[in-house]
């Protein structure tokens, strides 16, 4: 966990020292992901509560900060930032027990597609691939797949729909 945050950490600082030389946030990247922004409970495909999570905006256009609760109590939180030098957006997430996930992608339709891979319990890879989706009613889905294969084929993680919270 210690060196996850000081990842993160490293990661803002030489961000903001590379500022200089780096695109505005209004560069055609700005806010592509600014659909996920909002505060938001999160069903399963069930309609059974998931969750809660706070998409907030740090940088606007380039950087959105996540925090989920979990119905059952988990919790995790996450980076969410356009990377100029590599052209891609990238997920840091950290779950509450110190278990992380660093994913990168990008737009692909209209949809934010990101992609990483972890090691599994038996010591071998898998990659990981998360799907957000606006939806015209003003949700969004958000689809965890993984694959034990290489990418041969892929099995549901995570399937929740992101409804507005209400007030």
């Amino acid at each position: 966990m210690r060196n996850t945050v000081l990842l993160l950490m490293s990661i803002l600082v030489t961000g903001g020292l590379m500022a200089q030389s780096s695109p505005p946030c209004n560069a055609e990247f700005s806010g592509q992901f600014d659909f996920w922004i909002g505060e938001w409970d999160v069903y399963q495909p069930n309609g059974t509560l998931a969750g809660h999570n706070s998409i907030q905006p740090l940088y606007p256009g380039c950087m959105l900060q996540e925090k989920w609760e979990g119905a059952q109590g988990s919790k995790g939180t996450s980076l969410n930032f356009y990377n100029p030098t590599d052209q891609k957006w990238e997920q840091f997430w950290v779950y509450q027990n110190g278990t992380t996930l660093h994913l990168q992608g990008g737009l692909q339709g209209k949809s934010m597609v990101m992609e990483g891979e972890t090691v599994g319990q038996d010591g071998k890879p898998v990659m990981n691939r998360i799907t957000w989706t606006p939806n015209g009613d003003g949700t969004v889905r958000q689809h965890w797949e993984f694959s034990k294969d290489g990418g041969a084929s892929f099995q549901t993680a995570f399937d929740g729909l992101y409804k507005p919270k209400k007030a």
